[in-house]
């Protein structure tokens, strides 16, 4: 029988990403079946019930959980000790020693003693608003990294900025590149003359991954979050970063990243950028406009620099084109991937359900579960509440690969993988194991299952892009660094692709 340990901690506070972080870390440990060290939120504690851990009467959304389940006391102690061993990781750079000034205790606090121009706020969506009010109050621009902030809140903080002087990059932005300085997601490239401004994460680093594959490096990456290009938002913080980095001398051309945005507000966003007195390029998802690898040929050829072969790795003993029957099952830690992948799939096959759907009737059910073809942004705030993102912690999506690979109308598996700094440090060899058995699984059930894979990466990134490809290449899938090539490779095993 499994043991359990559950442990609150009384005002024991830190932020999310590190705990994502210290999570991942325990439940890695030999003999743990299950862990969690969360703060204890209502959500997190709702979580904690659903893993089978009882969370004492009393904890509040101050108070640190550290529940580990294993096979011994052994396994709990290991669990126990891996969990104190990453916590006082983190922590030791926010210590002092007597006689040391006490740790800020407010946003603003922190902001003060550092001297930081720039605050990387990480809380629970409802708390998100007061702190990054408390930055912007002492001049400081907002990473707001925090999801599930409320739409109005989003506004109000971004009026405030524009107020200020100051750029809150969110809510919801796991990615930016300031000055050469990674926050959140974000892979390792060079210095270079192209600004960015990202209203999508993943969709930002396949950009930038493809301009360093082509010798091209950026000035800055200012993310602003998904939303900004809606028209709730009306692209409040997108203005703020082109005008920003249109007084950057760093900072030549500038190309905009975004998920499909709203079309007025995108029009109206075309004409301020083109006043700005320098090019302004658009990679902004959508029926009719280009992919993103498309966007980034059309960037480099207007900018004078060479188009070159995208990296690929792809395997042998794959069936023949237009040989497999069933369905294209996309599987995407990345939403904007997720959205690329859809709409380049769509043209070839026609409608396609998802978490993340192209059209509301073309939603998933709640066990996303489709005969048809479908893709699934694992990385969805509906799949990361209480849990850490899949490029941190991908166990739901390996799941749902051995699910496939066991369902006769699944025809090919497309995947996404992206590297970097704040992703899972060694990504491709869990991938690579469960890319293995799907193939098996599916061989013994009659099928050949074509693997498809698209690697977000450099070779500077701490996983290495070729290492990374040529780990998934011998487990048999196809690997490619552009998401276009990746979704055309993998429809072309379709029979039913028009």
């Amino acid at each position: 029988m499994s043991v359990t340990h559950v442990d609150v901690r009384r005002g024991a506070y830190h932020d999310s990403v590190t705990l994502l972080q210290v999570s991942r870390t325990v439940a890695d440990v030999d003999g743990v079946e299950a862990a969690q060290v969360a703060m204890a939120t209502e959500l997190n504690v709702e979580v904690l019930g659903s893993m089978g851990f009882d969370v004492p009467e009393g904890a509040g959304a101050n108070d640190l959980v550290v529940a580990v389940r294993a096979a011994d006391d052994a396994g709990v102690a290991a669990g126990i000790a891996a969990a104190e061993s990453a916590l006082a990781a983190r922590s030791a750079t926010q210590s002092g020693g007597f006689g040391d000034a006490p740790a800020p205790r407010t946003t603003a606090a922190a902001v003060r003693a550092g001297d930081a121009d720039i605050a990387l706020i990480s809380v629970p969506g409802r708390f998100a608003a007061a702190e990054a009010l408390d930055a912007i109050a002492t001049g400081a621009s907002v990473m707001l990294f925090s999801d599930n902030v409320p739409v109005e809140d989003e506004v109000r903080l971004k009026d405030a900025a524009a107020a200020a002087d100051v750029l809150v990059m969110g809510p919801d932005c796991g990615t930016a590149v300031v000055s050469g300085v990674a926050l959140g997601f974000a892979n390792v490239v060079g210095a270079g003359p192209i600004g960015m401004v990202a209203a999508s994460g993943t969709g930002a680093q396949q950009v930038m991954c493809l301009l360093d594959a082509a010798g091209v490096g950026i000035s800055h990456c200012l993310g602003v979050g998904g939303r900004d290009l809606k028209n709730a938002v009306g692209a409040r913080s997108t203005r703020q970063a082109l005008a920003a980095l249109a007084a950057d001398p760093s900072t030549t051309s500038v190309v905009v990243v975004s998920k499909p945005p709203d079309e007025e507000v995108l029009t109206d966003l075309e004409a301020y950028a083109g006043g700005l007195g320098l090019p302004v390029r658009w990679a902004t998802l959508g029926a009719g406009r280009p992919d993103l690898t498309s966007a980034v040929e059309a960037l480099l050829e207007a900018e004078g620099h060479e188009v070159p072969q995208w990296p690929a790795w792809v395997a042998d003993g794959d069936p023949a084109a237009g040989s497999v029957e069933g369905s294209l099952r996309g599987l995407f830690c990345g939403g904007t991937l997720a959205d690329d992948s859809m709409l380049l799939a769509a043209d070839a096959l026609g409608d396609i359900r998802s978490n993340i759907p192209l059209r509301d009737d073309l939603a998933l059910g709640a066990d996303l579960r489709d005969d048809g073809h479908l893709v699934i942004d694992f990385g969805d705030d509906g799949l990361t509440q209480g849990r850490a993102h899949p490029m941190i912690d991908p166990t739901l999506r390996m799941e749902r690969i051995a699910a496939e690979a066991s369902d006769p109308t699944c025809g090919v598996l497309l995947l996404d993988l992206v590297l970097g700094h704040g992703a899972h440090q060694d990504p491709a060899g869990e991938l690579a194991d469960a890319i293995r058995e799907a193939k098996h699984t599916a061989r013994d059930g009659g099928r050949h299952l074509p693997v498809v894979v698209s690697v977000t990466g450099t070779e500077s990134d701490p996983q290495g892009l070729t290492r990374t490809a040529e780990t998934l290449a011998a487990a048999g899938a196809s690997v490619f660094l552009s998401n276009r090539d990746a979704t055309r490779h993998a429809l072309s095993f379709l029979g039913s692709a028009r």
